[in-house]
């Protein structure tokens, strides 16, 4: 009779053991699959905000590029006036 007992439970315990292992693999699965899905999100968000930010690098390169193309004709113009100013009044004097 003990024999015979412990042969059910070791049955019974491996039946239960192969219902958990499968119920786990089927909430792995499940699991992997909605990290996925997560994760492509995320990547879809991640993408558009880098998008917005190299836009914005854009139009702010852009904008430093006009700017310094001002500053440079200005510092000219100051450097030509100066330097008329400068040869006029060696040949003045």
């Amino acid at each position: 009779m003990d024999a015979t007992y412990r042969a059910d439970l070791r049955e019974l315990n491996e039946l239960n053991f192969a219902r958990f292992d499968a119920k786990l693999e089927q909430r792995l699965a499940e699991f992997a699959l909605k990290l996925e899905q997560r994760l492509a999100g995320f990547e879809l968000k991640l993408e558009q905000r880098l998008a917005v930010i190299e836009q914005r690098v854009t139009r702010i390169e852009t904008t430093m590029e006009r700017r310094f193309a001002e500053q440079t004709r200005w510092i000219v113009g100051l450097w030509a006036t100066t330097m008329l100013a400068i040869v006029g009044l060696y040949f003045r004097g």
